[in-house]
């Protein structure tokens, strides 16, 4: 009896570790996707250079669209000179965490 008992467990603890298992897997990023914690930080980094470029005064009279992917920032819109464009990228590469800045702003 103190077999049944031993396998019972050993399938239990395996069954589990399988779950558990299935479950880290389906959180997982790749280069496509990002994971939930991927998700987030890049919420958060795009929260903040939203905030670094509204407060700075060349900047926030624009319509700036700036989005992350995996550490890498996007900018997209409409700015008046190739200044202001550069300006953002540099506001942009100053926040803590972004990797890269891909700068899609059209001077008009």
């Amino acid at each position: 009896m103190g077999k049944t008992v031993s396998q019972a467990n050993f399938i239990k603890t395996f069954f589990i570790g399988l779950v558990f298992l299935a479950l880290m897997a389906g959180c997982a990023g790749n280069k496509h996707t990002e994971s939930t914690g991927e998700y987030i930080d890049d919420s958060v980094l795009t929260t903040k250079v939203k905030a670094e470029i509204f407060n700075d005064p060349m900047l926030k009279v624009f319509q700036i669209s700036v989005e992350s992917f995996k550490g890498v920032v996007q900018l997209s819109g409409f700015v008046d000179s190739a200044q202001a464009s550069a300006r953002a990228s540099k506001v942009a590469k100053s926040v803590k965490g972004v990797e890269s800045v891909k700068n899609d702003l059209v001077v008009k």
